[in-house]
């Protein structure tokens, strides 16, 4: 299997190097070979190759600069999945893509005003320009034609890259105290883990007695994210005791203050319910989800054992 992987350089696409191993032939093309904001330059590209899975991790996720620069998360998060899929179609390929939570505006709730999970069949309604361009990516891929799976993700953290986790360590080190929304609610999602997750399931195709069939089965939209709930607040509360546990910490513990949104300032508007409920992930693919706090328990024993090799 002829493996095109974008997005390398990020979290996701990072972790999918380690995950993909012995899956196939992984093909990483340099930028100037796949700038996702030149079309007629990914089209080329993917001829050319002739891969038998596109993977595409990479996206605009610069959320707050989104709202400035909504031309180009438009070319990145829409236009270049859209073309991914086309090209896929013409060559009998497949595509799994990412989304994000942010498709949606996070006022979902029960009759008593609790906050409950999104399901795949959840009408989309994004509040900025990330949770819109990514949306438009999602319709793009689907009306392809294309045999695809969309992984929907929230939250991601990693080892690797800027991310919340490993902004909270450095912040930790600088200060004696963290100010940390705490009425924004979701489930982090290791990019570790998402790799793993997507690999098992590219094992599953591989294994399978006929690819068309499994593919008939199996395309379509899921959510891809830990059980369990949790705020940004409460997030780093568990992000600060594990780092203290493996010696991260390089000075006290800071003391974690819980904010509201309204006290922290940001150019584009976030969802206040992020959770999205993983049933038909777990049923279609028997992927067995573990609570949020185990794969941050998995990164920071990584990072520990990173530091202490001096790598």
């Amino acid at each position: 299997m002829r493996i095109l992987l974008s997005g390398s350089t990020g979290q996701v696409g990072h972790a999918m190097l380690s995950a993909l191993q012995g899956l196939g032939e992984i093909i990483i093309l340099p930028r100037d070979q796949m700038d996702l904001s030149n079309p007629d330059l990914l089209r080329s590209s993917i001829r050319e190759i002739q891969p038998n899975l596109i993977i595409n991790p990479a996206a605009y996720t610069a959320v707050d600069k989104a709202e400035s620069e909504s031309e180009l998360a438009h070319m990145i998060n829409a236009v270049a999945p859209g073309i991914m899929a086309e090209e896929a179609s013409k060559l009998g390929a497949a595509l799994i893509h990412y989304s994000t939570d942010y498709v949606f505006d996070g006022s979902k709730c029960d009759a008593n005003g609790d906050l409950i999970p999104y399901t795949e069949q959840d009408t989309p309604c994004p509040i900025n320009v990330y949770g819109r361009t990514k949306l438009e990516g999602e319709q793009a891929v689907r009306s392809s034609g294309c045999n695809h799976l969309i992984f929907r993700t929230s939250w991601v953290y990693s080892t690797f890259g800027k991310n919340f986790l490993l902004t909270m360590l450095r912040l930790a080190n600088e200060r004696d105290e963290l100010k940390v929304v705490n009425d924004q609610w979701g489930a982090p999602s290791s990019a570790e883990w998402i790799a793993k997750t997507t690999a098992d399931i590219i094992i599953q195709l591989q294994n399978s007695k006929s690819a068309q069939d499994w593919w008939r089965h199996n395309s379509g939209l899921y959510n891809l994210t830990p059980a369990g709930v949790t705020s940004w607040c409460g997030f780093t509360e568990v992000i600060m005791h594990q780092a203290d546990t493996f010696g991260l910490l390089k000075k006290i513990m800071p003391n974690v203050i819980g904010i509201s949104t309204k006290e922290y300032q940001v150019q584009a508007t976030r969802p206040m319910n992020s959770l999205l409920s993983t049933s038909l992930l777990s049923d279609r693919f028997g992927i067995q989800i573990p609570t949020w706090q185990k794969p941050v328990l998995d990164c920071l024993n990584a990072i520990s054992k990173q530091q202490q090799s001096g790598s």
